[in-house]
């Protein structure tokens, strides 16, 4: 055979073995990759099931779990898809879990991106992001003598007050609040609280809700709780529906403070107790945007709430582990859109809905004055007081 014939052969043959190779490690990649893949697939079936077992959102009898824990993963499923036929609402329950695992699948694509924090984005994601429950127990470990302790769901009983007046007997409506109660609302249960809300209600009705709430026994198995008071309002204090010019029907920020301070609320002793504002603290004028405020109210007092923390030492030491977020700063306005609701409150959850997984509540409160910090036509900035936190508060949505 010629040399050029055989040179031509043997370069075919070691093409052909090299294309041999290059397509098995293709091949091996291909199954690696597979692999990967059935692996995370079962794992996350896995879980699922053992969700929907472990809590009971489907019932199954004792033999049923008995044979549910001792098959394969592929067969689970058949198991718990008999107890869906047998009861509607299990099967209700069934796809609220399958909704909230896609959650918890943006809750790990976030922590993968933990390093370089949460995203941001001028969009709302309009969905509670949840901690992995990995990530909570890493935090609460490696943060344990710097944060305010998490109870075991099993073991609290969250609790949270919504105070809202919308219509007065002297003032204008506050047109648009109702989607601030729903949207608060709809946020503290997500993050684990039992929500008690009210409306129209007078100063000195507020006052006696607001009591009857610092006396409820469940504050006990808590380890925190949400007060979140939404009304037009002034320097001091929010109004009650009675509110008018001549004959002031306000219920003073102080008062708040001192039910549920360690004197009268010992249940919610060394625990976070949140307060949220959304009222004016001034009085001003304004046209697209409805204002919180009464339309000539007098300011009464030029006292300040940081002025009100000092009044002495052993005042200190009753009053601890609170912090309070108002919608503006003293004096100013606090605004409103009618058709979508006040813009603090708005932003505010969020802020929640987005950084709650991860952040304290401190830095969240701080996001959302971030939000406020170039003006818009109708200029407010949050302002975040009365802070006697110790720790820092995570509210770790899921866990």
């Amino acid at each position: 055979m010629p040399k050029d014939n055989m040179a031509e052969q043997t370069s075919m043959q070691t093409l052909s073995t090299t294309n041999q190779k290059s397509t098995g490690v293709k091949n091996n990649r291909k199954k690696e990759i597979l692999k990967v893949l059935e692996y995370l697939g079962k794992d996350m079936l896995h879980g699922v099931f053992n969700h929907l077992a472990k809590h009971d959102v489907l019932t199954l009898n004792e033999e049923e779990k008995e044979n549910y824990y001792n098959v394969k993963i592929e067969d689970k499923a058949l198991i718990l898809v008999d107890s869906v036929r047998k009861n509607r609402v299990a099967h209700q329950r069934f796809t609220q879990t399958l909704l909230n695992m896609d959650q918890r699948i943006t809750s790990v694509k976030s922590l993968l991106q933990i390093e370089a924090g949460p995203p941001e984005s001028a969009e709302s994601t309009n969905t509670l992001i949840l901690c992995p429950h990995e990530e909570f127990l890493r935090r609460c470990k490696e943060n344990h003598d710097e944060i305010y302790p998490i109870k075991k769901r099993e073991d609290r009983k969250r609790l949270a007050l919504i105070i809202c007046n919308t219509k007065f007997d002297h003032l204008p409506p506050r047109t648009g609040a109702d989607f601030d109660i729903l949207g608060m609302k709809g946020l503290l249960q997500g993050l684990g609280y039992n929500v008690v809300d009210k409306t129209k209600l007078t100063a000195r009705e507020m006052e006696s809700e607001l009591r009857a709430f610092a006396r409820r026994p469940e504050h006990k198995s808590s380890d925190s709780t949400f007060i979140v008071l939404m009304s037009h309002g002034i320097l001091e204090g929010i109004c009650g529906t009675a509110h008018d010019e001549k004959n002031p029907d306000v219920l003073l920020y102080d008062t708040v403070f001192q039910i549920f301070n360690n004197r009268n609320c010992l249940n919610l002793k060394d625990k976070p107790k949140v307060i949220i504002v959304q009222a004016c603290r001034g009085k001003g004028r304004g046209e697209h945007w409805v204002r919180d405020s009464p339309a000539s109210l007098a300011v009464i007092s030029s006292q300040s709430p940081e002025n009100l923390e000092e009044d002495s030492v052993c005042r200190v030491h009753v009053e601890k582990d609170f912090i309070a977020f108002c919608s503006s700063t003293p004096h100013n306005m606090s605004w409103r859109d009618r058709t979508k609701g006040s813009i603090f409150i708005t932003e505010l959850i969020t802020c929640f809905q987005k950084y709650s997984w991860c952040y304290h509540l401190m830095k969240i409160f701080q996001k959302v004055q971030k939000s406020f910090e170039i003006p818009m036509a109708k200029a407010q900035m949050p302002t975040i007081e009365r802070v006697s936190l110790t720790r820092d508060f995570y509210l770790f949505p899921g866990n």
